[in-house]
Parts: C-alpha cells; sequence; structure tokens
C-alpha cells in the first residue's frame, strides 16, 4: 500500500508539474488556450494571473515531492488536502466541473490508499 501511496502522489505531483507549465508558459498559446477554454483576449488579459496561479501549482508538487524524497507521509497528506481543496474550490468557483475531476480526484485516490494502508 505504501508504495501505490507514493506512486499516486507522484502522479498528481507530475499533474501539477503540467499545470505549472501550461499556467506559465503555455496561457496564451494554442495548447493552453484549449486547455482552459479561453479565446486569445481571455488569455492575454490574464495572463499574469494565471503565472501566478501555475507558481501555486508548483508549490504544491514541491511539497509532494519534498515528502516522497524525504519519506514523510504526513507531508505528502497535507499537500494531498491541499489539492483537494483547490480542485474543489477552482471547480466551484469557475463552473467547470472537470477541474474537480481532474485535481482532487487524483489526490482523492491517494489520499482513500493512505487512509486503507
Amino acid at each position: 500500500m505504501k508504495t501505490t501511496f507514493i506512486i499516486l502522489s507522484a502522479l498528481v505531483a507530475v499533474e501539477h508539474i503540467y499545470f505549472l507549465v501550461l499556467e506559465m508558459f503555455y496561457w496564451t498559446k494554442p495548447k493552453g488556450m484549449k486547455a482552459f477554454g479561453q479565446s486569445k483576449e481571455q488569455a492575454e488579459n490574464s495572463k499574469v494571473l494565471a503565472a501566478n496561479q501555475g507558481l501555486y501549482n508548483g508549490f504544491l508538487a514541491a511539497g509532494l515531492i519534498w515528502g516522497i524524497v524525504a519519506d514523510k507521509s504526513d507531508v505528502m497528506v497535507y499537500f494531498l488536502i491541499c489539492v483537494v481543496i483547490a480542485g474543489i474550490y477552482g471547480s466551484y468557483s469557475t463552473k467547470m466541473i472537470k477541474l474537480f475531476y481532474v485535481q482532487a480526484i487524483p489526490a482523492l485516490l491517494a489520499l482513500g490508499v493512505w487512509l486503507l494502508s
């Protein structure tokens, strides 16, 4: 179970590194605009906010990686809970349920494995 928890936590970390890249570097590019359903104008007007959001996703990934490398499940649990909260709030505030499935569900799966171990 511990190995599964680590693997799922690592996948969540990789996912958040991907979010960081999308939000910080591809927000105004076709790939970023498609991922977030934005027009060029919307993307240009919000690129500073998106870069800030991407940085926060990087912090979530860094915390998970720290927990994995240091073998500290309590650190991993803390950051997974942060990811779940971010996924719930992001989904609610943007009215995009997809965010819940993409962000919160993988973290909830990892937390479920941790609870069962």
